[in-house]
């Protein structure tokens, strides 16, 4: 009786077992289709989008004074990231020479810090459309030099890996580059005497210039190196839903409003508005 009891409740004890493994495998399947259902974009965190971004370069982004990320930049890529169903969007700062390059690693989803789109870059990583197109600024002292004519043998800031390091290598090859992690470090360099003059974003100058009565030498279009969303290449799901995003943001104005309120005065790039609100001559800039 024991062991007929016992063959009984071994083998009923397989068939448990049987059926275990098969809702194990079944769940397992069923699984891996609800997660990849609920991460389209490939996030590193389902439902968040990490985004790595520069503390100093207002009004694109920086932080304020509690320590949060602001600026047309950051409020622009929240708005889109709301479009596209992701209302956690968390910024960590970077030094911007590695920011590209953190991005390419998958340590973030998406790099926002008015990054030019340039063939070089995206050699590394994948752009969205761009968004933003403006000037670049020489900067200097008051009673320093007067022109760009003057660069040659002097000692210019630029930001490492930024645009404005690019375009000075090739342009002012006579010039002595001295790089920097930061605006803020070449500004106080500049202040001190140490370089002649610092290479950045116009729209940037423009606050080091009301804050320490510098002067801008020249202004130099850029307009051929759009700013746009940096992305981990190959993830086009998300490069698509962030275009898509854009094109709404654009459309319905909110570039505009964003735009006007973080440039105030400053001539406004045409190809970003409303179509209604276009000239026959605006370019649209291509989705890189």
């Amino acid at each position: 009786m024991k062991k007929r009891s016992t063959g009984r409740l071994t083998a009923a004890l397989a068939a448990t077992a049987a059926a275990a493994l098969l809702l194990v495998g079944c769940a397992s399947s069923g699984g891996s289709t609800t997660s990849a259902a609920d991460n389209p974009y490939d996030l590193i965190t389902p439902g968040e989008i990490r985004v790595a971004s520069v503390g100093d370069i207002k009004p694109y982004s920086f932080t304020d004074a509690s320590g949060n990320f602001t600026g047309f930049d950051i409020e622009l890529f929240t708005d889109v990231a709301k479009r596209i169903g992701i209302d956690k969007v968390t910024f960590t700062g970077q030094d911007f020479s590695a920011l590209l390059a953190a991005v390419a690693n998958k340590q973030y989803d998406v790099g926002v810090a008015a990054i030019g789109i340039t063939d070089e870059r995206k050699q590394t990583v994948d752009f969205s459309s761009g968004y933003l197109a403006g000037y670049l600024t020489i900067l200097s002292t008051e009673g320093g030099i007067t022109s760009e004519d003057e660069l040659s043998g002097k000692r210019l800031g630029v930001v490492q890996g930024t645009l404005q390091e690019s375009y000075a290598v090739k342009n002012f090859p006579d010039a002595s580059l001295v790089r920097f992690p930061d605006n803020n470090a070449a500004v106080s360099a500049l202040n001190t005497g140490t370089i002649d003059a610092h290479f950045l974003d116009y729209e940037s100058a423009k606050a080091y210039i009301e804050q320490y009565g510098l002067v801008s030498v020249e202004d130099i279009p850029s307009f051929d190196a759009p700013a746009g969303f940096a992305l981990a290449k190959g993830n086009d799901g998300l490069k698509e839903a962030l275009d898509k995003g854009l094109a709404e943001a654009m459309e319905d104005g909110t570039w505009k409003t964003l735009y006007e309120k973080w440039f105030p005065g400053s001539p406004m790039p045409e190809q970003y508005l409303p179509k209604a609100e276009q000239t026959s001559s605006a370019t649209p800039t291509p989705a890189s």
